[in-house]
C-alpha cells in the first residue's frame, strides 16, 4: 500500500518522476547508494522525529547527522526518533522506505540545507526496494517543505 500511495502522489503531482523499484534493498543509506550507483550523501533520508508534542519529518543527505543544538534552536526542543510502529502508523511507510511523498497523515516536512550540495538525490519511495531520482528543490516544492539547517556539516575525508 505504501508504494502505491507514493505512485499515486507522483501520478497526481509530478507524473514525470518515475518510481524505481529494484531487486536490491535500499533500506539503509549504504544499501541504497549501492543499489542506485550514487554516493551515500545523495541518498535523501527522511527522519521521523518528535519535538515536544509535534511530529515532523526532516529530509537530509544520507551521510549527515542531526545536530542537537541546531534542532533545539530551530524547533524549540530536543528531538527524539519515533519507533518503527509509530513511523509506519503516522507515515504509512515502513522504516527504510520512509519518504515525504504519499503520506498516510499530513505532517510538517522540512528539508535540510545539506541536500542543496547535489543536483539530484535519491529518496526512498514507500518501500525498502523503491526510490526516485529528484532534485532537492523539487522535493521541497512538491511537499511544501521548509528549508532548515539542522545537521552537522558532513565529515571531510
Amino acid at each position: 500500500m505504501s508504494l502505491e500511495s507514493v505512485r499515486a502522489f507522483f501520478a497526481e503531482h509530478a507524473p514525470d518522476v518515475e518510481v524505481l523499484v529494484t531487486e536490491a534493498s535500499s533500506a539503509t543509506v549504504a544499501l541504497a547508494a549501492a543499489a542506485h550507483g550514487v554516493e551515500p550523501g545523495q541518498i535523501a533520508k527522511t527522519l521521523s522525529l518528535r519535538v515536544g508534542d509535534r511530529t515532523i519529518l526532516v529530509v537530509t543527505r544520507g551521510d549527515a547527522r542531526l545536530d542537537n543544538r541546531k534542532i533545539k534552536a530551530v524547533f524549540g526542543g530536543k528531538a527524539s526518533m519515533l519507533g518503527p510502529e509509530e513511523v509506519q502508523a503516522l507515515t504509512g511507510h515502513p522504516v527504510g522506505g520512509v519518504c515525504p511523498f504519499g503520506l498516510a497523515n499530513p505532517l510538517p516536512i522540512y528539508c535540510d540545507i545539506s541536500l542543496r550540495a547535489f543536483d539530484e538525490v535519491v529518496p526512498a519511495a514507500g518501500s525498502t526496494h523503491a526510490a526516485v531520482r529528484i532534485a532537492p528543490m523539487r522535493i521541497a516544492e512538491l511537499t511544501k517543505a521548509d528549508w532548515v539547517d539542522v545537521c552537522q556539516p558532513p565529515a571531510v575525508d
